[in-house]
């Protein structure tokens, strides 16, 4: 079976493959409903990765995962009250986490561009910061 850290930097892997594709889409000029769709998955892609990530730490820590209808705030609180990220991270991440929410009950043609580029320029670096304090939990 793979260590914490295996499956920690398969997840990790993953994320930096969506992030280039976010980069290479939000990059091209006129977006179609169907590129501004493709940008709202890589952006939610993205969050998922983080939890994915987070989950399997507290599933190694034996630390008790949210089970609550508003279990994915309190899990990036649980990272924060338990040291693995920090609080600046962690209200960075509240941005795309509101985003996940509108992307998974909203409708993708109702994307828009202006709305969710600022999170596309700002997830290489909150991915950076992220990788970093996890990292840094893990060794």
């Amino acid at each position: 079976m793979a260590s914490l850290s295996e499956k920690v930097q398969v997840e990790l892997d993953n994320i930096a493959v969506v992030l280039d594709e976010l980069k290479n889409t939000v990059s091209r000029p006129d977006k179609s409903v169907a590129e501004l769709a493709g940008i709202g998955a890589f952006l939610n892609n993205f969050y998922t990765g983080v939890e994915n990530i987070l989950k399997q730490i507290f599933a190694e820590k034996k630390i008790t995962i949210p089970g609550s209808g508003s279990w994915h705030k309190e899990l990036l609180e649980q990272a924060v009250e338990n040291q693995i990220i920090t609080e600046d991270t962690k209200s960075k991440l509240d941005k795309f986490l509101a985003f996940r929410h509108f992307f998974v009950h909203g409708y993708s043609f109702m994307i828009d561009e202006e709305e969710i580029k600022p999170l596309a320029d700002l997830a290489p670096e909150v991915f950076s910061n992220f990788k970093t304090e996890i990292q840094q939990h893990l060794s």
